[in-house]
C-alpha cells in the first residue's frame, strides 16, 4: 500500500477519497468527546473541574511525540528508498506536530500552576517536550532556508532523525528520572491508567486528535504535491523561454 502511494497521482486520488471522511470523523469525535469530558465526566476528587484539562493536554502531548515518530519513519523512507511522497509527508507533519507540542506545553503550564505552584519548572518531561518543539521549529526553518528542494529534504530528514532522541526522552523521561510529572494517563494496564470516568472520554478525545492529524496531514501533502507541480511547470516554461 505504501509503495502504491509513492505515485503522486495515485496518492491524490486515494487521499481525496479519505480526506472528507477524516474531517467528518474528527468533528464527530470532538463533539462527543468534549460533551463527555465537560458535562458527563465528574470533577476530580482532588483537583475538581481543573482536571478536565487532561482531555486536551494528554492527547496533545501524545500526538506531539506520535507525529514526530511519523516524521522519522517518513524521513528514513525518503533517505533510503527515495519515496517521492515521503519527504512531503514529513514536511506536512511538522506544522501539525509543532502545534500539538505547543498546546501540550501551554495546557501543561496552566495545569501545573495550581498543582506545583509555578507556571514552569525545569522538569525532565517538560524540558524534553520544549526541546522537541525546538526540533519541530528547526526542521521547518531548515526546509525554508534551502532553495533546492532535494537538498532541503535531505538535510531536514537528517535533522529529523537526530531529533528522534528528544522524542524518546519526552516519551520515557518519567521512567528514566524521578520527575514531578505524573506517569502516563493512558495504559493497557488498568492499574496504571486513570479512572474509567476519565479514561473512556480521554480515549474518544485521543481518537479525535488522531483523526484531526490524519485530515490535516493529507491536506498538507496534497498542497505540497500541487506546489511541486507548479514549480516544475514554471521551471519547464522558463527553460522553454530561454531555449
Amino acid at each position: 500500500m505504501w509503495r502504491a502511494l509513492a505515485n503522486p497521482n495515485r496518492f491524490m486520488r486515494v487521499s481525496g477519497l479519505i480526506l472528507p471522511w477524516a474531517f467528518l470523523l474528527a468533528t464527530a469525535l470532538f463533539a462527543v468527546g468534549l460533551y463527555w469530558a465537560l458535562w458527563v465526566a465528574p470533577p476530580d476528587f482532588k483537583q475538581g473541574d481543573g482536571a478536565r484539562i487532561i482531555f486536551i493536554h494528554v492527547p496533545a502531548a501524545a500526538l506531539s511525540i506520535g507525529v514526530y515518530a511519523v516524521m522519522v519513519v517518513a524521513s528514513v523512507t525518503a533517505l533510503i528508498w527515495r519515496h517521492p511522497v515521503s519527504d512531503l509527508t514529513a514536511k506536512s507533519c511538522a506544522p501539525v506536530g509543532a502545534a500539538f507540542t505547543l498546546i501540550a506545553l501551554i495546557t501543561g503550564s496552566i495545569w501545573g500552576k495550581p498543582m506545583w505552584g509555578a507556571w514552569w519548572v525545569w522538569d525532565a518531561r517538560l524540558t524534553a517536550e520544549l526541546i522537541l518543539l525546538f526540533f519541530y521549529l528547526g526542521y521547518m526553518a531548515l526546509w525554508n532556508a534551502i532553495d533546492d528542494q532535494t537538498t532541503a529534504a535531505r538535510a531536514a530528514a537528517i535533522l529529523c532523525c537526530v531529533g528522534s532522541v528528544s522524542a524518546l526522552l519526552s516519551k520515557y523521561s518519567v521512567n528514566f528520572w524521578n520527575t514531578l510529572h505524573q506517569p502516563a494517563s493512558l495504559s493497557v494496564d488498568k492499574a496504571e491508567h486513570v479512572h474509567n470516568a476519565f479514561y473512556l472520554p480521554l480515549l474518544v478525545m485521543m481518537g479525535a486528535f488522531y483523526a484531526y492529524f490524519m485530515a490535516f496531514l493529507l491536506l498538507g501533502v496534497r498542497k505540497e504535491i500541487r506546489a511541486r507541480r507548479i514549480r516544475n511547470l514554471r521551471g519547464a516554461l522558463a527553460r522553454e523561454a530561454g531555449a
